[in-house]
């Protein structure tokens, strides 16, 4: 069986292909600026050089079409034809409420995608942009959508609510819904395997550290609470976006600068967190070198960040009762042991030891580490993310009619002993690289 997985954003199209006998990708990339000139393709090949190939796509049909070319290319591609695709996957930033889990796409699917729009303006357009082109190009193999939202619709009410007018819940909607859904569950249910236990008999605290960022509180192997909350701009602190803070700050800025509701949404979302400390920086590696370097702006907003993290990761305890496992993940949380350091530190009366030499040393993106020292009660994992699996392993799922059953995700990163086994191949190929530098 091969797996399809589209992951389109309003000017690119991330893409893969599956190999579901061989349990692993036979080719990625991206098509970028699409629709605003310039496009390009960027196809990977595992063993050989990228390859790009300048190419308009005015639309994503185009790009999708693409696409379609390439990963068939009898020098670059990896089927014959696309007929050899069994189904194509779809990642969707906001199911809301109307989806808990991934389902099979039809009409009645895409229209409802498009009246959650006031929920994901920015994402769910693109989103639904790519489905339709796809299911034009290939209307006869069947496309799935997996949802961002999906795995953290398990949060009950109470930590999902906000104490706002309840009119304004059944009415419009506003509740948390939370996002970097797929991230948190395939970290969680590697978590759970490493630990050698079910899903169902897991808590963890999983951290995608990233330019976006989020923190999810897991009982039981479910989704309890999120950092995130109506729109990602909620929780922790992050690249561009400011994380929490006081509401009304909102409308004393407006009166202050004189400007729009809509100039502080942008302010918030696109100037501010680490961006915003710094008045330089988003990418924390250049904040950690300038941290080094004496910046006193650069060390405050890695105090920052990490004290948030921190402050969330008490809180979640407090929530769960007891943790097995904190997890991160994503760019910053897998690279950045300074991070993941700060975040931790005064956490051991909670049972939380790190041990300083494994910290260091885990900084790749090619395999998993414990970092937490052997007489911790609460194992501190470092799990590169595999968003584009989970897509995978949903698709799968629902063709072969094992998605409800409660055991549902049984594949590959299930099995501690595949994945690793992957893992440790790309991080020996990267050590080797690393020893030729």
């Amino acid at each position: 069986m091969k797996i399809l997985t589209l992951n389109c954003g309003s000017s690119s199209i991330k893409y893969q292909v599956y190999d579901w006998g061989q349990k692993r990708p036979v080719c990625k990339g991206i098509v970028e600026r699409v629709a605003i000139g310039n496009s390009f393709i960027l196809h990977e090949l595992p063993g050989r050089d990228p390859v790009k190939i300048d190419h308009e796509c005015p639309d994503h049909k185009v790009a999708i079409e693409l696409v379609l070319k390439i990963i068939s290319d009898h020098d670059f591609g990896v089927i014959k034809s696309v007929k050899e695709i069994d189904v194509v996957s779809h990642r969707v930033v906001h199911g809301g409420e109307k989806f808990t889990k991934s389902v099979l796409i039809d009409r009645e699917v895409i229209k409802t995608f498009k009246e959650l729009t006031p929920l994901a303006p920015l994402h769910n357009p693109a989103n639904v942009m790519g489905i339709e082109a796809a299911m034009k190009l290939m209307p006869d193999i069947p496309h799935v959508a997996v949802m961002d939202t999906a795995f953290l619709q398990t949060m009950p009410k109470h930590t999902y609510l906000y104490a706002v007018p309840y009119e304004w819940y059944e009415e419009y909607g506003v509740r948390k819904y939370g996002f970097h859904g797929t991230s948190h569950l395939y970290v969680s249910r590697r978590a759970a395997a490493l630990l050698k236990k079910k899903p169902d008999e897991v808590n963890l605290i999983t951290l995608h550290i990233g330019n976006g960022a989020s923190a999810t509180a897991i009982k039981n192997g479910k989704a309890y609470d999120h950092s995130m909350g109506f729109t990602p701009l909620q929780g922790l602190i992050m690249g561009t976006r400011s994380g929490d803070i006081d509401p009304a700050v909102i409308p004393y800025i407006m009166d202050k600068l004189g400007i729009s509701l809509q100039e502080v949404m942008e302010i918030l979302n696109k100037r501010s967190g680490v961006l915003g400390i710094t008045e330089k920086y988003t990418d924390r590696r250049d904040v950690e070198l300038a941290a080094k370097g004496g910046d006193k702006r650069a060390k405050l907003a890695m105090e920052m960040e990490a004290y948030r993290i921190r402050h969330y990761i008490g809180a979640y305890v407090a929530a769960l009762g007891r943790i097995d496992a904190i997890v991160f993940t994503a760019g910053v949380g897998e690279m950045s042991f300074e991070i993941r350091a700060k975040a931790l530190e005064g956490l051991e009366s909670f049972g939380i030891k790190v041990d300083e030499h494994k910290n260091r040393e885990a900084m790749s993106r090619n395999h998993e580490f414990v970092i937490s020292t052997d007489d911790s009660h609460v194992k501190v994992f470092v799990i590169p993310t595999d968003e584009e699996l989970v897509l995978v392993e949903d698709a799968v799922a629902i063709l072969e009619g094992k998605y409800d059953v409660p055991e549902k995700f049984t594949y590959s990163f299930g099995s501690p002993d595949y994945v690793n086994a992957v893992r440790e191949e790309a991080y020996r190929r990267e050590l080797e690289k690393r020893r030729k530098n």
